[in-house]
Order: structure tokens, then C-alpha cells, then sequence
């Protein structure tokens, strides 16, 4: 409770956490459009499909380049110019007229969502009390994750009250967030000058290999949970169940996955980061199998229990990634979440190709594989306190009240 009163206390990482709930909930609007643009353009689910890629590509592979200039420039602008962007462009798509300006607008909206995801998490790291760091990023994510579950909600309520033209209203949260999120950017930037000032200061060496083990960890978790939460309706469309149960499943893995997360990042502050990030990948196997090996009404509660432990430690390998990595966090926020979280979804289709061959209870069982080999490797990576005595660089931002330092933000 202390913490979640620190946090809310926080105004800067609030508003943080409400940027990556708007620049989420625009990511999750763009796939109502699909059925009125299909019918519009006369579009095929593959030409569909590329749109899909062309956002989701455009966001991923950007994010680590966005991370180096997050890095290296610090511009106060950078964070509400990137939910402005995202805004603008999800507003827009509502007006094409052809399918080429519809893929490409969708290409800009996803470079928008890419930019903000490693600005948004580096700023949120700087302004955290670091005591609090997990938990903090916790809520981070999570706030993200609602945004994209309620994106969908928004953009039926739009489209049924105006039409497709009815995604213009889509400026509004991203203007008044982005707006919003600059009145606290001196904030901001002063606690990430604290804290690259100290890591110069402490000469603490980034340690990229470290860092390469917990992008493969968190693609190898993110492949698990992925391919579980894609290939369950459509078993569950083959053992006889209607949409009526496989849609609240879905639902009940991706809500119990967001309270693991919170519940991941609290027990990192007091437990450490590492033995969160191997107890969660060994918990996931048994919760797994019991969740393959009892299809039925009682999945609901089994696939629960999966997301919960899985996702456990989503935002746990974020923190540990950008401590490994002390005066880089911007880069190590875009690898992992680009490279890391998204690009884990790369192994659903092999999963997929493995489902078609032995059949989805089997290919799903086999995932366990992946977390005892996330969980060995995951045993590798330094301890909290092995990663303190090389990176020191971790300051008290400062009072959310004080002053900012002059020429913050250039």
C-alpha cells in the first residue's frame, strides 16, 4: 500500500502512465477498422494481415533506434511529439480512400506507438523512486495493457456513433495526455540527468552480453504466452466451444496476466529481481501442463492461473534490462520491448506449424521446453546486488515539487 501511495503521489510517472494508456488504447482501435476497410477496399485477410505487419514492424524494430536518441539527446519534446504522432495518424486512418494510403498510414501510426514505448519507459524509470523501481514499472506496463484491451471497446463506440470517420475524435486524449505529459517534462529531465551524471560518474560499463541473456529470456516468455493465448480459442473452437467461452478465456489470461505483472514487480523490490524472473518461468510449467492436460470449463480458472504466473515477470526483465545497462536505459527499454517482448511473438507461427502437425494440446505441452530453458538461462544473469557493485548510478529522483534544473530539456 505504501508503495502504491508513492507512486500515486508521483504526478510525472502518472502522467507517464496515462501516455501509455492512450498510446496503447490507439494501437488497439486499429483492428475494429479491419471489417469496414475490408469491406471498403475489397481486401483479402492476407492484404489484411500486412497491415497488421506493417504496424507491428514499423513499432518493434523503431523502438531501439527511438532508445539511442532518448539516450543520447534528451529533447523535452521527443515523448509528446511521439503521442501527438500516434494520435494524428490513428485519426486519419478513418479517411483513406485507397488501401496503399491505409497500410501506409498504418506503417506511420506504428512508428508513433514505437517511439513512445522506450521514451515512455525511460522517463517513467527516471522519475521512480528507486526502492520502487519494479512496482513502479509495473504499473507502467500495465497501464499500457488496459489502454490496448479498452482500444477495441473505444473504437466499436466511435465507428457506431459517427462512422469510420468517427477515429478524428482519437486527437482528443493524445493532445490532452500529450499536453499533460510536457507540463511535467522538466521533472523528467532533471532525475535522468541525476541519474546519467551519477552512472558517468560511477564509470559503470554497460554490460551488453547480460543484456542479450534478458532479451532471449523475455522473447522465450513472450513466445510461451503469445502462442497460448492465440492457439486457445481456436482449440477451444475445436473441442465444441462457442465464442461465448474462448472470448472471456482470452480475457481471463491477458487481466490475470496484468495483476501478475503488478504482483511481479512488488515481490522484485523486496525479493530481488532474479529470483522473481526464474521462481515465475518455473511456476509457468506446471501451470502450463495443468492448463493443457484439463481442457474443459474449468480452463477458465486453469488459464488464469497461467497468465498470472507467466506475466509475472514482464516488466521485471524491463528494470533488470535497464540497469544492466546504467546511462543507456532509453536503449535498453527499445531492445526489450521492441526486440524482446514483440518479436517474441516471431515463434507463434512455429508453434502454429508444430499445432498443425501433432495437434495443439501437444504443441502447446512442448512450450514448457522453452520456459525450463528461459529459466537456466534467466540463473545467469547476475543477482540485484552483483548488478549494484557494477552500476551505482542509481539516485533518489527528486521531490516531484522541486525546482528543475536550468536548461533541462533543451
Amino acid at each position: 500500500m505504501s508503495s502504491f501511495l508513492q507512486i500515486a503521489k508521483n504526478r510525472a510517472l502518472v502522467v507517464l502512465m496515462l501516455g501509455h494508456f492512450s498510446n496503447d488504447m490507439l494501437a488497439g482501435v486499429l483492428p475494429i477498422l479491419f471489417p469496414v476497410m475490408k469491406l471498403q477496399f475489397g481486401l483479402s485477410n492476407a492484404q489484411v494481415g500486412l497491415v497488421t505487419l506493417a504496424f507491428t514492424a514499423a513499432s518493434s524494430l523503431t523502438q531501439p533506434v527511438f532508445g539511442y536518441f532518448s539516450d543520447t539527446y534528451r529533447r523535452r519534446w521527443f515523448i509528446p511529439m511521439a503521442l501527438l504522432w500516434g494520435s494524428a495518424c490513428a485519426a486519419l486512418l478513418g479517411f483513406v480512400d485507397t488501401y496503399v494510403a491505409f497500410i501506409s498510414l498504418a506503417a506511420l501510426a506504428g512508428i508513433g506507438s514505437g517511439a513512445f514505448h522506450p521514451l515512455g519507459a525511460s522517463n517513467a524509470a527516471g522519475v521512480s523512486v528507486d526502492e520502487h523501481r519494479n512496482i513502479s514499472m509495473s504499473w507502467f506496463t500495465v497501464a499500457g495493457g488496459i489502454g490496448y484491451g479498452l482500444g477495441p471497446i473505444v473504437g466499436s463506440l466511435l465507428l457506431a456513433a459517427f462512422g469510420r470517420h468517427g477515429t478524428v475524435w482519437l486527437l482528443l486524449p493524445g493532445t490532452v495526455v500529450a499536453i499533460l505529459i510536457w507540463t511535467q517534462m522538466p521533472i523528467v529531465e532533471r532525475a535522468r540527468a541525476a541519474r546519467a551524471a551519477l552512472a558517468r560518474a560511477a564509470h559503470a560499463a554497460p554490460r551488453w552480453r547480460l543484456l542479450a541473456r534478458v532479451v532471449l529470456v523475455t522473447m522465450l516468455r513472450s513466445w510461451v504466452f503469445l502462442s497460448v493465448l492465440q492457439l486457445s480459442p481456436i482449440w477451444y473452437a475445436e473441442l465444441g466451444f462457442d465464442r461465448s467461452f474462448y472470448g472471456p478465456l482470452a480475457a481471463a489470461i491477458i487481466l490475470s496476466g496484468a495483476i501478475g505483472t503488478l504482483i511481479g514487480g512488488g515481490f522484485a523490490d523486496r525479493i530481488g529481481q532474479r529470483r522473481v524472473v526464474v521462481s515465475s518461468l518455473i511456476l509457468t510449467i506446471p501451470a502450463l501442463l495443468l492448463y493443457v492436460a484439463f481442457p474443459g470449463p474449468q480452463g477458465l480458472l486453469l488459464g488464469a492461473l497461467f497468465g498470472l504466473v507467466c506475466d509475472a515477470s514482464l516488466s521485471v526483465t524491463l528494470v533488470m534490462a535497464q540497469r544492466l545497462v546504467p546511462g543507456r536505459v532509453g536503449i535498453a527499454s527499445g531492445v526489450v520491448l521492441g526486440l524482446g517482448f514483440v518479436t517474441g511473438g516471431v515463434g507463434v507461427p512455429i508453434t502454429g506449424a508444430i499445432a498443425d502437425r501433432f495437434g495443439i494440446q501437444l504443441a502447446l505441452a512442448s512450450l514448457s521446453v522453452l520456459l525450463a530453458a528461459a529459466a537456466l538461462l534467466a540463473l545467469t544473469i547476475p543477482s540485484d546486488r552483483e548488478i549494484a557493485r557494477g552500476s551505482r548510478a542509481e539516485p533518489v529522483p527528486a521531490r516531484p515539487d522541486a525546482p528543475a534544473a536550468s536548461g533541462a530539456g533543451r
